[in-house]
């Protein structure tokens, strides 16, 4: 993460020495030299040392999620904003974790919610949803409204378990939260042809499929949900294209099952010649 900020900065033209001032806790004292070590080789420096900190949560181990989201939250200045990533149950769950999303949804922070399909994590197979608070909003146009944006068909595909987004698809969907800010966008990538083709006036309009500006009397309708799903709807459709993405669709998972097929039939294949060879 910090060597993505760093690379962030130099696009922009700037030192990430003298623009970027971090500070992070760690429970785990290995990650300590790793971080020391992984600094320097990106031309970075830092003050990394181990120290103690103490605590008594009151929270259920399952209520982890707004452990940390309200860790967040507390960790941010008047202007502050930050971003994390989150299970989808995060948006939706019931009981004291509601409370809490609604008090936070309440406080006017909550300023952009970004759904992101399965596969984008090695070690983590599901989808997640991107939360981003925004203090700054406060007595603002946006202060009762939040950007939510459905980015689950929006990936590269790198192989058949991974996907991750283009510099192209990033700017995009990062200009589609700059529009809602009210902010100019950025087309050093290429984002370009993808703004013409969903917002061809320069302006944020709501599309479907893609984005939604929900009020706090629309969220809280909906039982103070934080799920994009519930606010965008699907995407506009030609009738003329119906068949069409109903047969890819079904040809996709004929090719999906054949590509199984074939990897148990090669796996079976390569277990018969080691026992042949002995191998």
């Amino acid at each position: 993460m910090f060597v993505q900020c760093a690379k962030f900065v130099e696009c922009h033209h700037e030192k990430a020495s003298r623009k970027l001032s971090l500070f992070g806790t760690e429970k785990t004292g290995d990650t300590i030299p790793l971080a020391k070590m992984n600094l320097p080789l990106h031309g970075l420096s830092g003050d990394i040392r181990q120290d103690n900190s103490y605590s008594e949560d009151p929270y259920k181990a399952d209520n982890g999620n707004f452990i940390w989201i309200q860790q967040f939250y507390a960790a941010l200045s008047a202007k502050g904003r930050a971003g994390f990533v989150m299970a989808n149950s995060a948006c939706d769950t019931g009981h004291s974790e509601k409370d809490i999303r609604q008090r936070l949804i309440e406080s006017g922070t909550v300023d952009v919610m970004v759904a992101v399909g399965p596969n984008f994590f090695y070690t983590v197979t599901l989808p997640v949803t991107l939360w981003f608070l925004d203090k700054a909003k406060l007595g603002t146009a946006r202060e009762d409204t939040v950007l939510f944006i459905d980015a689950r068909h929006v990936f590269y595909q790198i192989d058949r378990a991974h996907r991750d987004f283009t510099a192209e698809q990033i700017e995009f969907i990062s200009n589609i939260v700059r529009l809602y800010r009210g902010e100019h966008v950025q087309t050093v990538d290429g984002s370009n042809e993808l703004l013409e083709q969903n917002f061809p006036g320069g302006q944020y309009v709501d599309v479907g499929g893609l984005c939604k500006i929900a009020t706090r009397v629309e969220i809280q309708e909906q039982g103070w949900s934080l799920n994009p799903g519930r606010y965008i709807g699907t995407a506009a459709v030609d009738e003329e294209d119906v068949d069409f993405l109903s047969d890819l669709q079904r040809l996709y998972e004929e090719f999906t099952q054949l590509s199984d097929d074939a990897d148990a039939l090669r796996a079976k294949v390569d277990a018969a010649i080691n026992g042949v060879l002995g191998l």
